[in-house]
């Protein structure tokens, strides 16, 4: 219904209901009056009665031929009575009053069946539309309307809506669910392959070594067979090493890793990251960069978010050459803390910028080191603790990470 039509059915809700209690009052009031002229006349009778007592019995027969007041012409007027003096009323007020309560109920009765009609059409409307809906129809829009029924129209839109974007989420992550699987599928075959040719390899061995002829035989056979078993225990490792990352990425998409956050300086987390990577830099013949540029505190958890930084730079680290370094740096505006960690390198591909932080996705030119799910643990480590992070190449070369973590809420 629209905003002309709820004040079509108010104004005749009003009226019908105003005529109604003119009619009771009129009504009561006639009543009233009633009750008046009765003693009145009592009154009059015991008056005439005392001070003639002869008269009692033709003023009793009077009273019972109840047509005494219309009789003729009423003398008292000719003494200067009227009604109004007497506080006498005629029928016509209550022929009124029950003309006005029966046009009052009319109006009523009109009112409310002209509400419960568009009432009902509202009511048919919303429940066509839901139907639609149960039945797969999209992209349905609801007219704009202003009465007592916009209230549930938008929440029955808004929850539809919120319905309609749960689904697309649920199937977007049972499409990532099976890619996942698949994934992990793959990252597993790979370890568990290497360890089955290996384990048949050192079988070989050791057959060899049982039938090894001459000593330099069987030192030869033994040292292939600790090879093997070397191989065997770094696939195991890896295999351990992606055990934990799938547990830690299950934790993260059902929402239970949590975090204990509390004002921690940038400096501390970008200082204790490198410190954890000190052999591995030093292995690589690379250096890393951290200066300080003052205290600039943000509402973190320290373990996790030095873990987020530790992949970054180590990414950093492996895409650059031996005696270069990789470098850091921290600054603060009214809005957010931003952390730049960057490297010396040629910087990334630019088929792979867009795909740096899927999972399990690895580079053309990625080494074979890690299974490529770093960065995707970094971005949701930093991007659930209310920041973002985005990775592009520098100006003059080199990979650059850049995160903001926001100040307000």
């Amino acid at each position: 219904m629209s905003k002309k039509s709820n004040i079509k059915i108010m104004v005749l809700f009003v009226l019908s209901v105003s005529l109604i209690v003119a009619a009771m009052t009129t009504y009561l009031l006639t009543l009233y009056y009633r009750h008046v002229c009765f003693h009145i006349l009592g009154g009059f009778c015991e008056s005439m009665i005392e001070n003639n007592p002869d008269s009692r019995q033709a003023v009793l027969e009077l009273l019972k031929t109840h047509d005494f007041h219309v009789t003729g012409e009423n003398i008292l007027s000719n003494f200067g009575y009227y009604p109004s003096n007497l506080g006498i009323m005629d029928t016509t007020a209550l022929r009124i009053a029950a003309l006005s309560f029966l046009t009052g109920g009319i109006l009523f009765l009109f009112s409310f069946w002209y509400w419960h009609r568009k009432s009902d059409a509202r009511i048919q409307a919303l429940t066509g539309y839901l139907e639609k809906i149960n039945t797969g129809v999209q992209g349905l829009v609801f007219e704009s309307s202003d009465d007592e029924f916009s209230k549930l129209q938008d929440e029955i839109y808004k929850t539809v809506t919120e319905l309609y974007q749960t689904r697309e989420e649920a199937l977007t992550a049972r499409n990532n669910f099976a890619e996942n699987l698949s994934n992990i599928a793959h990252q597993l075959k790979t370890p568990i392959t290497s360890i089955s040719l290996t384990v048949q390899m050192a079988k070989e061995h050791l057959d060899d070594i049982h039938t090894a002829e001459t000593p330099q035989e069987h030192t030869s056979m033994a040292c292939k067979m600790h090879a093997n078993i070397k191989d065997i225990g770094r696939q195991i490792n890896r295999l351990m090493h992606l055990e934990e990352a799938l547990l830690l990425l299950s934790r993260i998409d059902a929402g239970t890793l949590a975090f204990d956050r509390k004002p921690t300086d940038v400096f501390t987390i970008l200082s204790l990251a490198s410190d954890n990577l000190y052999e591995l830099f030093l292995q690589n013949g690379v250096l890393i960069d951290i200066p300080e540029m003052g205290e600039m505190n943000i509402n973190v958890d320290l373990n996790w978010t030095m873990e987020a930084v530790m992949n970054l730079m180590k990414n950093c680290m492996e895409a650059t050459e031996t005696g270069t370094a990789v470098h850091c740096s921290y600054e603060k505006n009214p809005l957010y803390v931003q952390i730049r960690i960057w490297d010396e390198g040629e910087g990334f591909a630019k088929e792979d910028l867009p795909h740096l932080f899927e999972r399990f996705y690895r580079g053309e030119n990625a080494k074979n080191t890690g299974i490529g799910i770093g960065l995707s643990l970094s971005k949701a480590i930093i991007e659930m603790q209310n920041g973002i992070i985005r990775a592009f190449n520098l100006p003059k070369g080199g990979a650059c990470f850049e995160i903001r973590f926001y100040t307000s809420y």
